[in-house]
C-alpha cells in the first residue's frame, strides 16, 4: 500500500535517502496522494462488503453499513500508512540493511494493524468492558492490515533500493563520461604539442638555411614569418578553427616557403561558396602543405606546384592538399610521419569513423591528401 503511494510520487519532486532527513522519506511516503490511494484501496474492501449485504439487507441497512465499513477501513489504511512511513524512514535515514529494514517495518505494521483496530472499537463507541470479548474480530483485521502493511514494506524497500541503484548507475555514468573527455582532452592535447613544434621547428630550419644561402632574402622571410607567427601563435592551443583561419595562416606558410623556394613552388587556392565559416581542427591543413613539400616537392630540383581545395560533398567537409611532387616510393613520402600520424590520431579522437585522412597518387605527378570531417558550419571561434 505505501508502496504503491511511493510509486505515485513523482521521482523529481520526492527527496531522497540521500538528501539525508528523515522527515524528507517519511514525507516522500505519507503525502496527501499516498492518503488518496489509501482512501482508494479502502473504498474497495467497502464495496466487496457492500455487494455481500445487498442481498440479505435493506437499502437503509446495507448503505449505512457500508458507510460504517468505510470510515473503519480508513482509520485502520491510515494508520497502517502512518506506521510504515514512519519505519521506513528511520531505516532510510539510519542506513539499516535490507533485513533490519524488515524487520522493523514488519513490527510497525503490526502495531499499526492492532492500534487501528482499537481505535476503530473506541471511535464507534464500543464500551470498554467488552472490547475483550472482541478479540477474534480485531485479531482478523489485525492479521488483514498486517498482511498488507508487511507488503507495502518490502515493496517499499525494494522500490527505494531500486532507485538508489539507479542512481548509483547515472552517478557511474557521468563519472565515466567525465573521465573519458579529460582522457580525450589530454590525449588531443599531447597531440598539438607534438604538432606544433614539429610545424615550427622545420619552418624555422627553412628561415635558417635561407639565411646561409641568400641573407637579404632571409631577413625579408624573417619578418614575413615574425608576421605570421605573430597570427598562428593565439591559435595554436586552440581546439577548433574555422576554414577561413586556416587558409590565412596556410597562404602566409606558402607565401614564405616561395621567397625560398622562388619558381620551384607554385600554388593555388580554391574554396567552394560558403565554406569559410566552416569548422576545421587547427594546424590540419599546415601539416598537410609541410608533409607536401617537404616529401613531395623539396627534393626536386624543379620544385613543383600545390594546390589547396575545400569543397563539399553532402554533409562534409573535403579538405583536399595534392602536389605534383616525387610521390609514392621514397622514404617519407608514404604517410607515416610524426605529423601524418598525429592528425589521424587526432581526428579520430575528435570526430571517429566520420573523419578521415587519405592519401592516393596524383595522376598528374605526387600525391593527394584528403580530410573528410562533418561539415558544421557558422561556429563562434574565440
Amino acid at each position: 500500500m505505501a508502496a504503491i503511494a511511493a510509486a505515485a510520487t513523482p521521482e523529481s519532486a520526492a527527496p531522497t535517502a540521500a538528501d539525508g532527513t528523515l522527515r524528507a522519506e517519511f514525507v516522500r511516503v505519507f503525502n496527501l496522494r499516498s492518503i488518496g490511494l489509501v482512501l482508494a484501496l479502502c473504498m474497495l474492501l467497502a464495496l466487496s462488503r457492500w455487494m455481500l449485504m445487498a442481498y440479505a439487507e435493506p437499502a437503509e441497512k446495507w448503505l449505512l453499513g457500508g458507510l460504517k465499513f468505510l470510515r473503519q477501513n480508513a482509520i485502520s489504511g491510515v494508520s497502517m500508512l502512518f506506521a510504515v512511513a514512519l519505519a521506513h524512514a528511520v531505516a532510510v535515514s539510519r542506513g539499516w540493511n535490507w533485513g533490519r529494514s524488515f524487520r522493523v517495518g514488519l513490527a510497525a505494521a503490526l502495531a499499526a494493524a492492532l492500534v487501528g483496530a482499537l481505535l476503530r472499537l473506541l471511535v464507534f463507541g464500543t464500551p470498554l468492558a467488552t472490547i475483550p470479548q472482541r478479540w477474534p474480530w480485531a485479531l482478523g483485521v489485525v492479521a488483514l492490515w498486517g498482511l498488507f502493511g508487511a507488503a507495502a514494506v518490502a515493496m517499499l524497500r525494494a522500490t527505494w533500493e531500486q532507485r538508489q541503484a539507479q542512481r548509483a548507475l547515472v552517478d557511474a555514468r557521468c563519472t565515466r563520461d567525465t573521465l573519458e573527455a579529460q582522457h580525450l582532452q589530454a590525449t588531443l592535447s599531447a597531440l598539438q604539442a607534438q604538432i606544433e613544434p614539429h610545424f615550427l621547428f622545420n619552418t624555422l630550419a627553412n628561415v635558417k638555411r635561407l639565411y646561409e644561402t641568400a641573407p637579404e632574402r632571409g631577413r625579408d622571410m624573417l619578418a614575413s614569418l615574425i608576421d605570421y607567427l605573430r597570427a598562428a601563435l593565439p591559435t595554436l592551443r586552440q581546439q577548433g578553427s574555422t576554414v577561413a583561419r586556416e587558409l590565412e595562416l596556410a597562404r602566409a606558410y606558402l607565401t614564405i616557403l616561395q621567397m625560398r623556394m622562388g619558381e620551384r613552388l607554385a600554388f593555388a587556392i580554391d574554396v567552394a561558396p560558403g565554406l569559410e565559416s566552416a569548422d576545421v581542427p587547427p594546424l590540419v591543413l599546415p601539416t598537410l602543405l609541410e608533409n607536401a613539400v617537404q616529401h613531395g616537392l623539396a627534393p626536386l630540383p624543379q620544385g613543383g606546384r600545390i594546390d589547396v581545395i575545400f569543397a563539399r560533398e553532402a554533409d562534409a567537409l573535403l579538405l583536399t592538399v595534392a602536389d605534383t611532387g616525387r610521390g609514392f616510393g621514397h622514404a617519407g613520402s608514404g604517410g607515416s610521419g610524426v605529423g601524418l600520424a598525429n592528425t589521424r590520431a587526432r581526428l579520430a579522437a575528435l570526430y571517429g569513423p566520420p573523419a578521415a585522412l587519405t592519401l592516393a597518387p596524383n595522376p598528374a605527378g605526387g600525391v593527394i591528401a584528403t580530410v573528410r570531417l562533418p561539415l558544421r558550419l557558422a561556429q563562434a571561434h574565440g
